[in-house]
């Protein structure tokens, strides 16, 4: 048998409720998409749209949810918010870069977690915070 290079490139991920559009770069320095008052040095993604769909329902503010298909423009490496910390190795295929993210596409047809299990992810994360174990390593 013969190996043939794959025809399809790896697809990333970037959940938000932020306005983004084809083009536009996703970079470090706004706001982040968890926390008021601050803004990482770091932009993240992730392999996995479950991931990626936990980004955009998590994130803060009041518009649409969205998922943008990203391409990195840079090196990234895993996010070690998960990798190893929370889930041994990296099955959620969580990374982050500093650098650019570029948006290419969104995704429309998703389906978000049921509301009872959004529910319980926003009280465990309300829970860490006010036990001061909600730290993200920036």
């Amino acid at each position: 048998m013969v190996s043939a290079p794959g025809v399809f490139k790896q697809s990333f991920f970037h959940g938000t409720r932020a306005n983004l559009k084809p083009g536009d770069l996703i970079t470090v320095g706004y706001p982040s998409n968890f926390e008021e008052n601050r803004s990482w040095s770091w932009v993240y993604f992730s392999s996995t749209l479950d991931a990626a769909i936990w980004g955009a329902e998590l994130a803060l503010g009041g518009i649409k949810e969205r998922i943008c298909v990203v391409e990195p423009t840079g090196s990234f490496a895993d996010d070690p918010n998960l990798t190893d910390k929370k889930f041994p190795g990296n099955p959620t295929m969580s990374y982050r870069s500093k650098e650019p993210l570029l948006v290419i596409a969104e995704v429309f047809n998703w389906t978000g977690h049921a509301a009872e299990q959004l529910q319980y992810m926003k009280d465990s994360l309300a829970k860490l915070k006010e036990e001061g174990k909600q730290q993200v390593i920036d």
